[in-house]
């Protein structure tokens, strides 16, 4: 009706523009001669005036004509019950596509079209809602055409507590000759709170990096607590004590052909075998540079000529031990000569 009015009045001015006012049936031909000839004087302007009026005509139906305009609208999450938890990725949003008068879908705020999802029914597993035009709050002469997911799948799970083991990320290497002995971390777990999907299956906790630079030492440190997981909380502490035990890498090194040298005794002897091999063990560092020649020996002190079996005894550095000698005892046949004696 009101389009109807407006397209009335419009052509009503149109003639009016045209002639000025309504001619009567009953005017004369000289008077109507004379507003014609009015009517041309002002030609310009009059056609001015009917090009505004049809450019105005045509806005107006335009307006009315149905346009398409696509929103993207929020969603409102609420009421989900306490112990409960959506453990998939849920969307933010939808894409709408509105239809009706451009004047109104001008109008239109995407804030102001939240769609609110009530989430008090729920229980553990999937949840489906399926999304229809009627959930919108869209103005009159407006319609929603489409719905960008028509459905929404949430995955509900509940929410459980659980402590789970505290890994220490050590990042680096000790000096050389020096390995990492132990690791530990002061408390040895952490609550984890977060969808029992999720919970159950973590395996641990990191802590930000223990840096070793080329250690000779232990290291302690206080240290923070990485984040398990999107979906996942910390519960209580956030930092621990990291410690971090150095020590030098021990190993066993042989020693072959090292000359049995016989010590206290003022006589002259025979040693069978001269030779013997060892084998010790201590730190990498230390053995690298270790020389044990005149280091195996036997003592003669107080010993009577003859055949005799000596233990072998190796002067060692501290640090070193022995591992096995072969053989590890010598014989040795003492004579009756001195050594100083020319004979």
């Amino acid at each position: 009706m009101e389009r109807n009015r407006l397209i009335g009045a419009i052509r009503a001015m149109l003639t009016r523009l045209l002639v000025g006012k309504d001619l009567p049936r009953q005017v004369s031909p000289p008077l109507r001669l004379l507003l014609l000839q009015r009517v041309r004087r002002n030609i310009g302007l009059r056609a001015i005036a009917l090009l505004l009026a049809v450019g105005l005509w045509f806005f107006v139906n335009a307006g009315q004509r149905g346009a398409l305009v696509s929103l993207r609208v929020p969603i409102s999450y609420r009421a989900l019950p306490a112990g409960l938890v959506i453990a998939n990725q849920r969307p933010d949003s939808v894409q709408i596509e509105v239809r009706g008068p451009r004047t109104l879908l001008s109008l239109l705020d995407p804030d102001r079209l939240v769609l609110r999802l009530d989430l008090s029914g729920v229980t553990t597993g999937q949840a489906v809602f399926k999304i229809g035009p009627e959930m919108f709050n869209v103005p009159r002469q407006t319609d929603v055409t489409r719905i960008s997911p028509g459905q929404i799948v949430l995955d509900i799970d509940r929410i459980v507590d659980r402590q789970v083991p505290i890994h220490v990320d050590v990042q680096g290497q000790p000096a050389a000759g020096y390995r990492v002995a132990s690791v530990k971390a002061v408390p040895p777990t952490v609550a984890v709170r977060g969808p029992s999907r999720f919970v159950q299956h973590l395996d641990n906790v990191l802590t930000a990096p223990v840096e070793l630079n080329q250690a000779r030492s232990d290291i302690d440190q206080t240290v923070s607590l990485m984040a398990p997981g999107d979906r996942m909380t910390l519960v209580g502490a956030s930092m621990v004590e990291a410690s971090v035990a150095i020590s030098e890498i021990v190993v066993n090194r042989e020693f072959r052909n090292l000359r049995v040298e016989v010590r206290d005794t003022d006589y002259k002897v025979r040693i069978q075998p001269q030779k013997v091999t060892i084998t010790v063990r201590g730190p990498l560092n230390l053995l690298a540079g270790l020389d044990l020649h005149g280091s195996v020996y036997v003592t003669a002190e107080d010993v009577t000529p003859g055949l005799h079996d000596l233990p072998l005894q190796i002067e060692l550095p501290d640090g070193v031990e022995l591992v096995r000698a072969a053989p590890d005892n010598v014989r040795i046949r003492v004579y009756r000569q001195r050594r100083a004696d020319n004979g």
